[in-house]
């Protein structure tokens, strides 16, 4: 009997490994193209002026399950641990851009900006969602959402231009900090749309505030070793094993942890060009590395996007995609005179800070979960909006980034 019953259960066992050895070898062989079709997409956005990262989601749509449907599932399954890794990167290297004599030059002005254009983000979108549908919780729920952006495509686009001076250092800084003030501007919303549904539990206040402490203070936890102990084997700059186990490190605990892995990684950022003295460049290696990542994480968030969804986008979420886009050049402008900047210069930040993507479409889920009647409303418009905004914004950002260079030269002649 032994012996009849091992015949099936062999074929069986091969059959399985067949299957896993064939969907690795589809997903390396996709890995593989992508890399070299990002070759293409670069040189086609060079011809044609066109952001990358916008080609970079297109492309995504048009091979994944909205168009074509040629990505492998496997591959589907990778996005979990390469999105983190690569946000984490991002933050890395703008927490590295916060530099004290940045900070000193220009502190003023990226807390100005930043603080002004979250407000106002949130202020004008909950007030026009509130006057459009008389639903104060929705109001609240969309006008914390107003305030994400999308710190990955901004910081993709100003190195892909090669922006310098002034307003993009401005820009790295916002970006920087921004989804901070807006996780916290969101949990507070969520608060009070809890207490307008007849609820007082202050609950994810206090959950916001020890997400935010607690990523500060892991950040600083990893930071302060790393500014001491890396760049040793290779003076003046961390070598790359040093790098990417500072990344892992940084978003494997946070992930594990419960906490944003964006604020974890700026803050060991901030704390190791701060303190870490006997460095030339400690984030030379990550610069170096982290484009196959984002190509990934921009392919498979235009992947996982249904343009369909614009079709069902409603007044509310035509609304809120307006909104929004008016509130940012507002809150640009606000920020900028509070700065002391030029009128123009503070409008085009906020044109340059439109992107939206998966910080938007996080908090959704999580305002999904404490309003289960709004959930559908809510995801709809986020999606929808992540859409238009992720095609779109980087495109404007770029127009921003080239006006404010036009301005800076016809002001240096």
């Amino acid at each position: 009997m032994s012996g009849r019953s091992a015949g099936p259960t062999c074929c069986a066992h091969l059959q399985t490994n067949g299957v896993e050895v064939m969907d690795e070898a589809l997903t390396l062989l996709a890995i593989g193209a992508l890399f070299l079709a990002s070759i293409a997409i670069d040189a086609l956005g060079r011809r044609v002026h066109v952001p990358r990262v916008t080609l970079l989601v297109l492309f995504g749509v048009a091979i994944g399950p909205p168009g074509l449907d040629l990505l492998p599932t496997a591959l589907a399954g990778t996005d979990d641990a390469v999105a983190p890794t690569a946000l984490t990167m991002v933050a890395f290297l703008l927490g590295g851009r916060l530099k004290p004599d940045t900070l000193r030059a220009h502190g003023r002005e990226i807390m100005a900006l930043s603080v002004a254009v979250v407000l106002t983000s949130a202020v004008s979108v909950g007030a026009g969602i509130w006057l459009l549908t008389g639903d104060s919780v929705l109001a609240l729920m969309l006008a914390g959402l107003a305030a994400a952006t999308d710190p990955a495509a901004t910081h993709e686009v100003i190195r892909s231009v090669g922006a310098k001076g002034r307003f993009a250092t401005n820009l790295l800084g916002i970006v920087a900090i921004d989804d901070a003030w807006g996780i916290l501007l969101f949990s507070l919303l969520m608060l009070l749309a809890e207490v307008v549904m007849g609820g007082s539990t202050p609950e994810p206040f206090f959950r916001a505030l020890v997400e935010l402490g607690g990523s500060v203070a892991l950040g600083a936890a990893i930071g302060l070793p790393a500014a001491y102990l890396t760049g040793r084997l290779k003076p003046g700059e961390p070598t790359l094993m040093e790098a990417l186990g500072l990344v892992f490190l940084c978003t494997g605990l946070s992930i594990y942890l419960g906490l944003p892995f964006l604020l974890t990684g700026m803050v060991c950022g901030i704390v190791i060009v701060h303190f870490a003295r006997h460095h030339d460049r400690p984030f030379h290696e990550i610069e170096r590395i982290e484009w196959p990542f984002m190509l990934l994480l921009f392919v498979m968030a235009g992947a996982s996007l249904d343009p369909g969804s614009l079709g069902g986008l409603g007044l509310a979420g035509a609304a809120y995609i307006s909104l929004r886009a008016g509130s940012r050049i507002l809150g640009g402008w606000i920020g900028g005179a509070i700065a002391g900047l030029p009128g123009r210069e503070g409008r085009l930040v906020g044109l340059a800070l439109m992107p939206q993507a998966g910080v938007a479409i996080g908090m959704a889920l999580i305002a999904g979960e404490h309003f289960p009647d709004k959930a559908e409303t809510i995801l709809a418009v986020t999606i929808a909006s992540t859409v238009v905004f992720e095609v779109i914004g980087p495109l404007i950002t770029v127009i921003a980034l080239k006006q404010a260079a036009r301005r800076s030269h016809r002001e240096a002649g």
